[in-house]
């Protein structure tokens, strides 16, 4: 199998690339011999080499000009080639077809780039952004349909182009996590967390919307409480809510003693699209999440049973402020939490997804 995503994957630093990252192993757990190429052909350290120690072949520069090439010559050898996210999918799939003629040729979403496009559009209200959205679905419209199978992570994503592309194969291939589970109590925790690398809009837009018009609020009955910002490249905007009650801690290469020390964790996106791994991450370690209706979009969670949701500031502070104070909801929460990744987003889970597809399900035509 050849898998092409943009650039290096680097699973310590975003959701998307932690997915592929575990993709990857799965790949390998199911039988397959697998190549990865960015499709910058970059050869970023140390990811390159942890690759290439776990077997998997990369491609790179300078020892290639373009993947392109590389499907002309050896195009003929794979079962099947992953193409992940849109643009990439754009620059390769024409080639893709005519070299690989007997592989499975998969389309994988990551997220519908359009859908996160057109709400952003519409949260901002601007003419401009609404036309780049509409582009973008045409675009991933027509690759759904030159693709044997196209990868969403969601059913909710699933249902929706099932009714834009029907007829097409869809499947979902979600968010890929360890459990590590819970190690702390509700007693031993304080604060509050976000999680999300700055390279991502959303996560800009959702840190200053919390920050802003929610931690006031929360404050007003926990004046003590603190918001920890946890992620890669924060732009300055952000840098500058760092203080004695916010702090911007930047890139954090182990979030796992973060997640065993905070008490809730924030996921107040108020745009996007897919599944979030910010909310995937909280999770797995047994953090309850309360977050908006985008942020938990898809991800078979209930308000009240397994997350908290609420979209306007009043009601997510009220539920901030909830979750941190109510040790038997907190305690319940958690507990449905890590029941909803197990059954879900485990390597189980993605490996019978990736199996039936690849393996037993074959080409759609």
């Amino acid at each position: 199998v050849l898998v092409c995503d943009a650039c290096m994957i680097t699973p310590d630093r975003d959701s998307g690339s932690l997915r592929m990252h575990n993709m990857l192993r799965l790949l390998q757990d199911i039988g397959f011999k697998v190549t990865f190429a960015p499709a910058n052909l970059e050869a970023r350290q140390p990811y390159l080499g942890e690759l290439q120690r776990r077997g998997i072949e990369c491609l790179y520069a300078p020892y290639l000009d373009g993947v392109d090439d590389h499907l002309r010559e050896h195009g003929w050898k794979y079962d099947a080639v992953i193409l992940s996210r849109a643009d990439v999918a754009q620059e390769l799939m024409d080639t893709a077809k005519v070299y690989c003629p007997d592989a499975t040729l998969v389309f994988d979403t990551v997220d519908l780039h359009h859908l996160r496009e057109m709400r952003e559009a519409e949260l901002k209200q601007d003419r401009h952004l609404m036309a780049i959205a509409r582009k973008r679905r045409s675009q991933e419209l027509n690759l759904i349909r030159q693709a044997n199978i196209t990868y969403v992570v969601s059913p909710a994503e699933k249902t929706l182009l099932e009714q834009e592309a029907p007829g097409e194969r869809i499947e979902v291939v979600s968010n890929i996590h360890e459990i590590p589970g819970r190690h702390n109590g509700f007693a031993e925790r304080s604060g509050i967390l976000f999680v999300g690398g700055f390279n991502h809009p959303p996560n800009t837009d959702a840190v200053l919307f919390f920050a802003s018009e929610v931690v006031p609020l929360v404050r007003e009955e926990i004046p003590d409480a603190q918001f920890l910002v946890a992620g890669d490249n924060p732009p300055a905007e952000v840098r500058a809510l760092d203080g004695d009650r916010v702090r911007v801690l930047g890139y954090v290469p182990d979030l796992a003693p973060l997640l065993e020390q905070c008490r809730l964790t924030v996921a107040p996106l108020r745009y996007g699209a897919g599944v979030k791994g910010k909310v995937n991450m909280s999770l797995a370690h047994g953090v309850p999440v309360a977050g908006t209706t985008v942020a938990v979009e898809g991800m078979f969670l209930e308000d009240g049973e397994s997350v908290l949701v609420a979209d306007e500031p009043a009601a997510l502070a009220r539920a901030v402020i909830t979750l941190h104070s109510d040790e038997q909801l907190w305690t319940k929460l958690s507990e449905a939490g890590l029941e909803v990744m197990q059954r879900y987003f485990s390597f189980e889970a993605a490996r019978d997804a990736l199996a039936d597809s690849l393996v037993t399900g074959g080409p759609a035509r």
